[in-house]
């Protein structure tokens, strides 16, 4: 690798923007088969789900209530049968 210690340096002194941008762009660079369509379909699925709650067919519920759920399901499947 030809990275070196005082590069990693710098770019963790970015602020927190830059280094979120530079996260970004990195992840992306990685994902080879990067479907071009993918951010209008992910869109057209956020515009439903609003439509959806500011509707009322579905119900919400606080994030830390899922990630608690989603939490108890985890530890569940780790404990020995």
């Amino acid at each position: 690798m030809s990275i070196t210690t005082a590069k990693v340096a710098e770019v963790l002194a970015l602020p927190e923007e830059d280094r979120a941008f530079l996260a970004r762009e990195l992840i992306a660079s990685l994902d080879r088969h990067r479907d071009p369509d993918a951010e209008t379909q992910w869109n057209e699925v956020i515009d439903r789900r609003s439509r959806e709650i500011e509707q009322g067919q579905v119900s919400c519920q606080p994030v830390e209530e899922t990630l608690s759920e989603i939490r108890a399901k985890l530890n569940a499947r780790r404990q020995p049968s």
